[in-house]
């Protein structure tokens, strides 16, 4: 039966592993566990223990920029508007185009100068 948590907006499937704890005390994370989680070296989880108990949770910081599927996100908690994605496309656009014949200016340039080395 599946879960939701406000806090993070996610739903996963419960999942039962066995975990084995290792000479220095650690233990690994299932791949698919780390998945959904979105997990990443480097990331830290809040320990809780209580009884028999353990549970691990992500600690995510505040800040807005997430990496999401391999590709970082900025959330803002607002829907950008149809005319600002368009303007964002435009500008990123330009600026390839504008680097992009840059370099094809310097290539031209340097194969000008090598068929003018080559005739004298």
């Amino acid at each position: 039966m599946p879960f939701t948590d406000a806090k993070w907006h996610y739903i996963m499937s419960f999942m039962t592993n066995l975990l084995t704890v290792d000479k220095a005390g650690r233990v690994v994370l299932p791949k698919p566990v780390r998945d959904e989680l979105q997990l990443s070296p480097g990331d830290s989880l809040e320990l809780e223990s209580s009884e028999d108990q353990i549970v691990l949770r992500p600690v995510r910081g505040n800040g807005p920029l997430r990496k999401k599927r391999g590709v970082w996100v900025f959330r803002t908690g607002q829907p950008l508007s149809l005319e600002r994605v368009n303007e964002t496309i435009a500008e990123v656009r330009r600026e390839r185009d504008r680097d992009n014949l840059r370099g094809h200016d310097v290539r031209q340039r340097d194969a000008v100068q090598s068929k003018r080395g080559k005739n004298r």
